[in-house]
């Protein structure tokens, strides 16, 4: 997983509320097994019509948020289902940061467990920060120092779990996170079992 430390750019504003997994990765690609190049389906039937050709008003299809890394969003934003594929389409569109004031419970987790950090935000300040996203203004992320800011603006802070920030920053799966927290732990339990079980780690030997 790649490390989340800094992020700028200009964020997509989407401020409607309710929109589920399936409005970010139709459940009809579920049948498509990897991972790589999920993007194209990120928002799939906002972006493209029966055709296929590009809807002209859908925000990401538009300049300058058509490679925007950052998307602010209404309540409640990936609800739904708990397929993991609506993180991976927003992570192959580019989009790495999300804004809300709240989010589907399991699409929030994923969102940690895939390196794109969901910030939470008081209503009445997404609704602000849509109307300078909306202007075009570009926003910047500091996940060390958990602010975020708008042009020159002062700082906002946000937060989010301690070890949730922790993984993001070291680019760490949950494997890794554990291996952190629990690495002597795991030495001093693998030391014990070798001593009262060796035949567990001589299997070649005894072959």
């Amino acid at each position: 997983m790649t490390p989340f430390t800094t992020l700028s750019g200009t964020a997509a504003p989407l401020p409607e509320e309710n929109v589920d997994t399936d409005i970010i990765f139709p459940a009809r690609f579920l049948l498509i097994t990897a991972r790589a190049g999920l993007g194209r389906y990120a928002f799939h039937d906002r972006r493209f019509d029966a055709q296929g050709a590009e809807i002209a008003g859908f925000v990401l299809n538009r300049a300058p948020w058509r490679d925007a890394p950052i998307l602010l969003a209404g309540a409640n934003f990936g609800s739904g289902s708990s397929r993991e594929q609506a993180v991976w389409a927003l992570l192959g569109q580019g989009i790495t940061c999300v804004i809300a004031p709240s989010f589907g419970e399991i699409f929030y987790g994923n969102c940690f467990r895939n390196g794109v950090l969901p910030i939470r935000l008081p209503t009445a300040l997404v609704t602000a920060l849509t109307e300078r996203a909306t202007a075009g203004e570009r926003f910047a992320i500091d996940l060390e120092a958990q602010t975020l800011r708008v042009g020159d603006d002062p700082p906002i802070a946000f937060e989010v779990g301690a070890e949730q920030r922790l993984a993001l920053l070291n680019g760490w799966d949950e494997t890794a996170l554990i291996l952190n927290a629990s690495s002597d732990d795991i030495t001093a339990f693998e030391a014990r079992q070798k001593t009262l079980q060796p035949w567990l780690y001589d299997m070649g030997a005894s072959r």
